[in-house]
């Protein structure tokens, strides 16, 4: 997704959660069904457990956003790191239920909206400061995400980025526009 330059605070969050999104889908695009599921070691998380808590996470800060706490009474965290879907099309699909609750919440928001006050498990934040909490949260499980599709399709891993080695030809290529 290319920059564009806005001094819209909501609009750059906004395309800061799509680029993490899409990042983290680029990644798991590259893996096969079964690497979904598979852990480096007994402490990890599998790419499906880390999908299942972001959208778990989703689904209790985006509800009634503006109205009650983000960490919702019948949200039960610990589950969310137990028995993820079990296929790529369930996965995906709780996927994209969470991150719609994103966009449903935050689109409407005016940058009037930017003030109020929102509560997270009983503290207060300004709008501002509950957004830049989960884009936090949300970047740093869509880098696991990243990172652990890249180990485990390794030598088969297509670049998300500028490639290794590349940077030269990337930064011509950037000249010539």
């Amino acid at each position: 997704m290319p920059h564009e330059f806005t001094t819209s605070y909501l609009r750059d969050a906004l395309d800061i959660f799509r680029q993490y999104k899409r990042l983290a889908e680029r990644g798991i695009e590259q893996v096969t069904d079964e690497q979904l599921f598979a852990v480096l070691d007994g402490e990890m998380n599998s790419i499906a457990v880390m999908v299942k808590h972001l959208a778990g996470n989703m689904r209790s800060r985006w509800r009634t956003f503006l109205i009650s706490d983000g960490e919702k009474l019948d949200r039960k965290r610990d589950t969310e790191f137990e028995n993820p879907p079990s296929t790529r099309t369930e996965l995906m699909t709780l996927w994209e239920e969470g991150w719609n609750r994103v966009f449903t919440a935050l689109e409407p928001l005016s940058e009037m909206d930017l003030v109020r006050t929102v509560a997270i498990r009983g503290e207060p934040h300004s709008v501002m400061q509950a957004i830049n909490r989960q884009i936090a949260h949300y970047a740093y499980h869509c880098g696991q995400i990243v990172f652990l599709a890249k180990h485990l399709q390794h030598k088969e891993w297509k670049s998300l980025s500028v490639p290794r080695g590349k940077s030269e030809q990337f930064n011509h290529r950037i000249d010539t526009k």
